[in-house]
């Protein structure tokens, strides 16, 4: 496939970036936002940086299909090979309350993988990119992600920590949930775990990452992810050291069961 180009794919994500970095509330920058709906926020700059992506990428490789979080999504996609797969600017709520845990996330599914990944925090510094069966590297350097094999005292990303999880322990949150799977990435957490329906565009990149780094990513069931499906979704994402990956699935089963046995 033509335009499979990594170092453009970066130059890109880089450029945007740099761009959004431009219009940061951290940096006292005045953001124009609203809400598509209940508690989910959006600024011109989210549809700025999708609009110039589609435009870059789409011109790399015209035949791949788009999805991403600021455009409405088209079926034609579902008949093509490749897709870009986007979130323009994942942890919005951080962008604009000028904190640092937001990120560009760009990745190119190929056959239902994604094939290459770039998350780009500019507030953060780091550049992270994974490339499929040629490992994973944070500013250059390459990853080695969590190889825990206990489940107690797991670090996971996190505010709080509900009565379930008290055995588990907080590291720092971005709003990202990208950049939260970068962090198994990088050896900074153990786990990551969510239950909720979550978008392709907001875990594509970094499901690639974790797992070219040696951590093991799932949906909330233990099941391999898979990308350019009919929803663009899937229930829940665990990114996790592979020794913890059946305790993590199993707690997420725990939770479930007393979320719905809650009066």
């Amino acid at each position: 496939m033509p335009g499979r180009n990594l170092e453009a794919v970066i130059a890109a994500t880089r450029e945007v970036g740099d761009m959004a970095m431009a219009r940061w509330r951290g940096e006292g920058r005045p953001v124009d936002v609203w809400h598509k709906s209940h508690d989910n926020p959006v600024s011109d700059v989210d549809l700025a940086v999708d609009a110039r992506l589609k435009a870059v990428l789409g011109a790399m490789v015209p035949e791949a299909g788009w999805l991403s979080e600021e455009t409405a999504d088209n079926e034609d996609r579902l008949s093509c090979r490749a897709m870009w797969c986007v979130d323009p600017i994942d942890g919005t709520r951080d962008f604009i309350r000028g904190r640092p845990g937001w990120c560009v996330s760009v990745a190119l599914v190929v056959d239902g993988t994604p094939e290459l990944g770039v998350l780009y925090a500019p507030a953060l510094d780091e550049l992270w990119v994974a490339q499929k069966g040629k490992g994973a590297t944070l500013n250059g350097e390459s990853l080695r992600a969590s190889r825990r094999m206990i489940f107690d005292g797991s670090r996971v990303p996190a505010d709080s920590l509900p009565k379930i999880d008290r055995d588990l322990i907080m590291v720092t949150k971005p709003n990202s949930i990208a950049l939260r799977m970068a962090l198994v990435a990088d050896d900074r957490a153990d786990l990551v775990a969510t239950l909720r329906w979550g978008f392709e565009w907001d875990v594509a990149a970094a499901a690639l990452i974790a797992s070219e780094a040696g951590a093991t990513v799932t949906d909330a069931f233990g099941e391999p992810l898979r990308f350019n499906t009919p929803r663009a979704q899937a229930f829940g994402v665990i990114a996790c050291a592979p020794g913890i990956h059946r305790a993590v699935v199993a707690r997420l089963h725990d939770r479930a069961v007393a979320l719905t046995s809650q009066p």
